[in-house]
């Protein structure tokens, strides 16, 4: 924590700024210094709206979203720096040749792998299929029943619990009373990875999987991204609404193209183009004409915003990186193994070193109800990536993003129903919009590759 004791003189002189105002007494710095540091009121303003409207109350740092997260990259660069340079010792030593004794094996798979890349999933024991298994109608019927049942109890009831941990308050025995609320957005992630790597080790444990060749220290750039992304899309409802925060993940598909033409080289059909632009204007629709409910979780914040963005931007990369992993030989659930152990590995060690962790724990031996819903959070975001693979497998992955849709436009109608979120007409009109979008590329996609005839591999994100 040495470092937090470096940076404190000048973190403190920025909450100062946020809640005072810029000094009054001449400084002696020079005319710049002085004109930056006027500046930080006026971005505490920007970045930080809803967290200023303290009532009056006193402002702590670590309330401030942005703080947070830089110290949450600070705990990760602890990790990621120290690996970095032990993987270019390892590799400038030609380690793979002249290494030796117990820890060799370990180095070799974590620095070198077998680097041998091979076509997706050509083994034909966890090769996907796009097309149903033979069998009656039926008995297919049941599956797919028993895919969609799965994918919407897991997500919805996520979904759910997401917004009451977030949003709400534990310990108020009456209405009158204030409660107390959960504030670390890195722990329930620590929670969501740490049960899904269990459960991925335990599927790749039972199940035959290809052999694996990448590299592990490969599976940290998504994972980094991945973690940030998570924490963006906790953090964001401190600040927005649900149905805001759906609609902006609906929308990822804008970043996910930019971001394929700058990571993948991708090139895009005119219709991808042409459903991007109905979805921005959906969501520019829903956004612009969202108004403030019976609850402060209503309010759409520049805070919120911002945020929001980050999420969709960490997500697209992971997405895209994803896509370039599966370049080897690989399983989903190896993908879900590989990049759920170094989001574990990162938010424990940020965790530790805030020392956040403890009372992390310590609010749930005070509230049984929130640890209840965390693991229970958990439980359906580490089941619910099992019904994404099975589905995939199934039936291919045009179900599958059909049976997704829908669920984020169910999530959108029962949290307006729970949790009393208002939307206008022209809201709810933009809303169809996106959906509308979001179904006719399902429909291009699946009548583009019904021309080709060629089945293609299906990338999905864990």
């Amino acid at each position: 924590m040495s470092w937090l004791l470096f940076l404190s003189p000048w973190l403190g002189r920025l909450a100062q700024a946020c809640t005072r105002g810029p000094h009054k007494e001449p400084l002696s710095a020079p005319e710049p210094a002085r004109r930056a540091e006027r500046l930080w009121p006026g971005l505490a303003l920007i970045l930080l709206p809803s967290t200023l409207a303290t009532d009056g109350e006193s402002l702590r740092l670590h309330d401030v979203w942005l703080f947070r997260f830089f110290l949450n990259v600070l705990g990760y660069a602890t990790i990621i720096i120290p690996g970095y340079f032990l993987i270019g010792y390892f590799k400038k030593i030609n380690y793979l040749e002249t290494g030796r004794g117990i820890c060799y094996p370990v180095i070799k798979a974590c620095v070198f792998g077998s680097e041998s890349k091979t076509g997706l999933l050509d083994d034909a024991s966890v090769a996907p299929k796009n097309d149903a298994d033979s069998g009656s109608s039926a008995r297919q019927a049941c599956k797919l029943l028993f895919c969609a049942a799965g994918l919407q109890a897991s997500y919805l009831t996520w979904g759910v619990l997401q917004e009451r941990v977030m949003t709400r308050s534990y310990g108020a025995s009456t209405p009158e009373e204030e409660g107390e609320r959960f504030k670390d957005s890195q722990f329930l992630v620590f929670m969501n990875r740490i049960l899904a790597l269990t459960v991925s080790g335990v599927w790749c444990l039972l199940f035959k999987q290809p052999r694996h060749g990448a590299p592990m220290y490969k599976y940290s750039f998504a994972s980094l991204s991945n973690v940030l992304s998570s924490w963006c899309q906790y953090e964001a409802l401190k600040y927005i609404s649900f149905p805001t925060q759906v609609l902006a993940k609906a929308s990822k598909v804008i970043p996910v193209m930019l971001m394929g033409k700058i990571v993948s080289h991708k090139s895009y059909e005119y219709w991808e183009y042409l459903t991007a632009a109905l979805i921005s204007l959906g969501v520019s629709m829903f956004l612009l004409t969202s108004t403030a409910g019976r609850h402060p979780s209503t309010v759409t914040t520049f805070s919120g915003v911002v945020i929001l963005a980050g999420y969709v931007v960490f997500d697209s990369f992971t997405s895209n990186w994803q896509d370039n992993l599966f370049k080897y030989k690989m399983s989903s659930v190896q993908m879900m193994f590989g990049v759920n152990l170094f989001s574990c590995l990162f938010t424990v060690g940020s965790l530790l070193e805030q020392g956040a962790f403890f009372d992390s724990l310590a609010f749930m031996t005070r509230h049984t109800e929130f640890a209840f819903h965390a693991v229970l959070l958990s439980v359906c975001s580490a089941c619910g990536q099992l019904f994404i693979f099975y589905t995939i497998a199934q039936f291919g992955a045009a179900v599958f993003t059909i049976i997704m849709t829908l669920r984020q436009a169910i999530a959108i109608l029962l949290s307006c129903f729970l949790y009393g979120h208002a939307v206008t007409m022209v809201g709810g009109f933009g809303v169809g919009v996106v959906f509308l979008a979001l179904f006719l590329r399902v429909y291009a996609r699946s009548r583009m590759k019904a021309g080709r005839r060629t089945p293609q591999p299906t990338v999905q994100k864990v």
